[in-house]
């Protein structure tokens, strides 16, 4: 645990907020309204956690203005615009930081690659011929970085990590364990009933401030780089396939999957299952929710979903029924009827209005 003392004041500060009540009041960490206890900081998220911020035990509240208004005067609280930013920002104040540098003994780093004096690079650690580890980046034990592979500055590379296919990451990348960035493309030429390998001589581009979880994939390019963009973040069990672009700012969720040569758009949001396939183009800011399943271009900025909402089994079973059915009607048939049935709503409704 994190034992690092603040002050109500301080905390405040570090958020450009007001503080209100004790300006010395010591703050040991951050909890939830339920769990806060009296040296700890908890957050109001908008008003239908007001009844547990008034019933919470947390020595101060993160909140807005209007919020505090309806609080009890006596309290301690830090406002601000925004609580659920000012409670991001402060999570990185409690945070241990990993404080350890240099080379642990176990490392086996080839004489050609330039590693910072301020980098640490941890136990059984793996790095091959040519490679850069830039100031203050952290390598967690038994982490493999191939031959030309290059990791810039305040980067943190988690356990059992591979960093391969000559991959380039800019500044502030953070990557969870056991991802593997830079692994061979799914390239194939079918031929005579066989499958025949495609050698993949593209790279991974990885920007600046971009986050990529756990047990994630991303391919090198067949020919061309993979590109992920600035301050993209990806979750856990992620695929993203060769030559595949990812604009800034985009959020992919859990079990995602991108085909290759597919491009999607800046400050795009991938919801958990997404599948995409390859080679179509998705814009900017698009929506994409949760078990979607893409297979054409997206040209237009919104949200979009794809796939049946829950039901109970019995009523699905009857509407899937229904659905072939429908599948067996010609669309020309459909259209007819609804146009019928439209003709004969419009005279219902003309005949009620003569009535009148």
């Amino acid at each position: 645990m994190n034992h690092s003392v603040f002050t109500l004041q301080d905390l405040a500060r570090r958020v450009h907020g007001e503080w209100i009540g004790q300006a010395d009041l010591t703050l040991v960490g951050l909890a939830s309204l339920d769990q806060a206890q009296a040296q700890q900081l908890g957050f109001v998220n908008g008003d239908k956690y007001l009844a547990q911020a008034k019933t919470s035990q947390a020595g101060a509240l993160i909140v807005t203005a209007a919020l505090r208004e309806q609080l009890p005067p006596e309290g301690n609280y830090i406002v601000v615009a925004n609580p659920y930013l000012a409670f991001a920002i402060l999570t990185h104040v409690f945070e241990r930081k990993h404080s350890k540098r240099g080379i642990e003994s176990t490392a086996q780093i080839d004489p050609s690659a330039i590693i910072s004096d301020s980098a640490y690079i941890g136990h059984y650690v793996v790095i091959g011929e040519h490679c850069v580890v830039g100031d203050n980046t952290i390598i967690q034990s038994h982490v493999k970085i191939d031959d030309f592979v290059e990791i810039g500055k305040d980067c943190f590379i988690d356990a059992h990590v591979t960093i391969t296919g000559e991959s380039h990451l800019g500044d502030r990348v953070r990557i969870h364990a056991n991802t593997v960035i830079g692994s061979e493309g799914f390239g194939f030429a079918p031929y005579q009933g066989k499958w025949h390998r495609i050698a993949q001589l593209g790279s991974v581009r990885i920007g600046n401030d971009v986050r990529i979880g756990s047990n994630t994939s991303v391919d090198r390019g067949a020919l061309d780089h993979t590109v992920i963009e600035d301050g993209v973040i990806i979750d856990n069990l992620v695929q993203i396939a060769h030559n595949v672009k990812i604009g800034a700012g985009t959020a992919i969720a859990a079990k995602s999957a991108i085909a290759g040569s597919t491009t999607i758009g800046k400050n795009c949001v991938l919801a958990g299952a997404v599948g995409v396939v390859g080679h179509i183009n998705i814009a900017d800011n698009v929506t994409l929710t949760a078990m979607s399943m893409v297979t054409n271009n997206i040209s237009e900025s919104g949200s979009y979903s794809s796939g049946t909402g829950i039901l109970p089994n019995q009523q699905w079973k009857r509407t899937v029924v229904r659905l072939r059915q429908l599948a067996d009607v010609p669309l020309t048939q459909v259209m007819k009827k609804l146009d019928h049935m439209q003709t004969q709503i419009e005279s219902l409704e003309s005949t009620l209005k003569l009535r009148k």
